[in-house]
């Protein structure tokens, strides 16, 4: 392979890797634009939702031994594990805000942050737990193996897949903020609740949609991830997770397109950074970038500097 074609085919794996990274991110930074608080059970309801998709799968009756569908079949199937994923997922997301972070709203400090991860590592051990201990489990391989060679450069169905659903998904969370009055209710909650509030909003009901959206992306993300590679694991959710948040972080905490320039821009780094320096040095490589953005734009590569809420 030529040296054009194996940088190409890094930025192919990059987007693809961007786009998980973008959808995770999302969550992150929707939650915060809402009431600044930074989710870290985020990360281990991503992981979570990986195994939610791989029961269901199981309760269709794919296991680790079936084979790859075609045509229609495989698009109900992806259709039916992706909404149920994501229905679950949002509930989940929406089950830890009302319990566990509801109580805690209008508290300063730490103490709600410290909440989250505290959630965060209940989910991971109840997951254990379910599995029995169980790591690296596999996906069920229902996407065809087919690959297109364009000059060197291989393009996937798991490629085109990923990037059409996250795409999609994309697309329809644009609509729903920027269309929609659920969107301009996010929006000004947001901005300024106690104003929003005064309008009609119902600030409770908009936090927790929004909690709903953002843990549903997740579990899309999540789905992307196993049949991106093939298994999934209860550590997943600090490997994926900590990127992600990095990539809200570099877009512009708060920033929705943000998170998703921050998601590709955090993708491609790791992919062509793995090919350059080693796959040892990504993480050396994204973290680096990061310490450089923030020290000269603290706001993220799309983030305004803004006071903070009252």
């Amino acid at each position: 392979m030529s040296p054009e074609a194996v940088i190409i085919q890094q930025l192919l794996n990059g987007l693809s890797l961007g786009m998980m990274y973008a959808l995770l991110a999302l969550g992150f930074t929707m939650v915060y634009g809402i009431i600044e608080l930074i989710n870290f059970a985020h990360f281990n309801v991503f992981m979570a939702a990986t195994f939610f998709g791989l029961w269901f799968l199981a309760w269709l009756g794919f296991n680790r031994a079936s084979g790859p569908l075609t045509g229609l079949r495989l698009v109900a199937v992806l259709f039916a594990t992706f909404a149920f994923t994501m229905v679950v997922t949002g509930v989940l997301g929406v089950a830890i805000e009302r319990v566990c972070l509801k109580p805690m709203r209008g508290i300063s400090g730490t103490a709600p942050m410290i909440t989250t991860i505290g959630v965060s590592l209940v989910i991971q051990n109840v997951i254990l737990v379910a599995t029995n201990f169980a790591n690296n489990v596999p996906y069920p391989q229902i996407v065809p193996d087919l690959r297109w060679h364009f000059s060197g450069v291989e393009v996937t169905l798991k490629h085109l897949l990923l990037w059409s659903s996250a795409i999609i998904l994309m697309f329809i969370l644009d609509f729903v903020v920027r269309r929609t009055w659920l969107g301009k209710a996010m929006r000004a909650t947001a901005q300024d609740p106690d104003a929003a509030r005064m309008m009609g909003i119902r600030i409770d009901y908009i936090i927790a949609l929004t909690f709903f959206i953002g843990s549903a992306l997740a579990g899309a993300a999540a789905l992307i991830f196993g049949f991106y590679y093939g298994l999934t694991s209860y550590i997943v959710g600090y490997l994926a997770g900590l990127r992600a948040f990095t990539a809200a972080v570099l877009g512009g905490i708060g920033n929705i397109p943000g998170a998703v320039v921050g998601g590709l821009v955090i993708g491609l780094i790791e992919a062509l950074g793995g090919q350059i320096f080693g796959v040892a040095w990504s993480d050396v490589v994204i973290f680096s970038i990061l310490i450089v953005v923030m020290v000269f734009k603290p706001s993220g590569l799309l983030g305004q500097q803004i006071p903070q809420k009252a």
